[in-house]
């Protein structure tokens, strides 16, 4: 399809909408993004990780800079507190090639790369509709715009996810995850961590839960070399749940002390967070991915628990895939139908792969101090059932 002239609106500009709202504009369309946030989302420090042929894709078509600082490691390292005892054991290496990321660089980069779309910061949208002609209408902050497309990129809360699926909520997991971010002098005096830190990322176990530590590049002006500790603690959550965020760490290091080897409870004790979030882990996952005049992407489109690290990996994929349905369309609605066919299974698959994975490694961890690198292996291939992870090649 010649895109040129067709009318596109993006609802959200956060990763989902900015990935996207560069796919149109290599299409040829002309592109609309309309972001509720006033400032700039760059300080989102968190940390992510996509695979690496996925990275390599991105920066040889132009949704990446190549200059966007990473920190790639191959290896994941299985590690556990020795049964009556404190200190660590190493009972499992497997080859896991992944790329980490600041959340607050990728979305820089990819917003430098949306730089065709028109960009509106502070404009919440606060209704989507069909009109009658088989438009899309958009209504933000008096303004009320037509388009031919509208992507709903607009998160779990989503406004335009309601127009295809109204009424679907999230399904809560029963557990939650932790997740934040350290500088690197939480690591002084573990010179031993550091080193495996900077090969592999390391998965922690413990009954009921485990924990995700990896480097991730530090942004903010630092240079290149320039590392935060990000990680991801998995548990049922105290009752009541803390809200204030020293107390959201306080227990992290709770959980920490009474499960982790005392290296690696030390380092989370260490050191004022550089960011902290918690929440529930949910499931969601829309019966459409599109249904024309309307397109859901990232997390409007659903939402799969993190153990499969798939946030981002999908919006981004999902922006390859519309870029590819628009050029290789007739319509825009028959797009869009190419679109849903291949992002709704996809999506399916997530959720699922999702929660066999969050039963495995939390809601029935098996237990850890009997597992070597055999048990390990099959456990994985087991709890992967045959679908695929980028997080588990060494074992498909």
């Amino acid at each position: 399809m010649a895109a040129t002239g067709l009318r596109m609106g993006v609802v959200g500009g956060s990763i989902a909408g900015c990935a996207m709202a560069i796919a149109g504009s290599r299409a040829g369309a002309d592109v609309t993004v309309y972001e509720r946030s006033t400032g700039e989302l760059q300080d989102r420090g968190l940390g992510i990780v996509i695979p690496p042929p996925l990275h390599e894709q991105l920066v040889a078509t132009g949704y990446l800079d190549a200059a966007m600082p990473t920190a790639p490691v191959a290896t994941r390292i299985w590690l556990t507190r020795q049964p009556g005892q404190r200190s660590a054991r190493e009972f499992a290496r497997q080859p896991s090639p992944v790329t980490p990321c600041n959340w607050g660089l990728l979305w820089r980069s990819l917003r430098a790369k949306a730089d065709a779309a028109r960009y509106h910061r502070g404009r919440p949208v606060t209704s989507v509709e069909r009109t009658a002609s088989g438009h899309a209408l958009v209504r933000a902050a008096g303004v009320e715009e037509s388009y031919d497309i509208v992507v709903g990129a607009d998160g779990h809360r989503s406004l335009t996810r309601h127009a295809l699926a109204p009424g679907l909520s999230p399904s809560p997991a029963g557990y939650t995850v932790w997740r934040g971010t350290l500088p690197l002098s939480a690591l002084d005096g573990h010179q031993r961590q550091l080193e495996l830190l900077r090969s592999a990322w390391i998965t922690i176990g413990y009954p009921g839960g485990h924990g995700i530590f990896y480097l991730i590049p530090r942004g903010g002006g630092a240079g290149p070399e320039e590392r935060l500790l990000a990680y991801a603690v998995y548990a049922k959550p105290p009752a009541p749940e803390p809200r204030d965020p020293q107390e959201l760490a306080a227990y992290v290091r709770d959980i920490a002390d009474e499960h982790f080897p005392p290296e690696w409870a030390d380092i989370v004790a260490r050191g004022e967070h550089t960011s902290m979030v918690c929440h529930p882990v949910t499931d969601l996952h829309a019966p459409r991915s599109a249904d024309p005049p309307f397109l859901l992407a990232g997390d409007a489109a659903g939402v799969t628990r993190p153990h499969t690290a798939s946030g981002a990996v999908k919006a981004l994929q999902d922006a390859l895939c519309l870029e590819e349905a628009l050029r290789r369309s007739a319509s825009p609605a028959e797009a869009l139908r190419h679109y849903a066919r291949e992002r709704t299974a996809e999506g399916a698959r997530l959720m699922e792969l999702g929660r066999r994975l969050g039963g495995a490694q939390v809601e029935r961890t098996p237990d850890w101090t009997a597992m070597d690198q055999d048990a390990v292996d099959t456990w994985c291939r087991a709890t992967l059932a045959g679908s695929t992870s980028y997080l588990y090649g060494g074992v498909q």
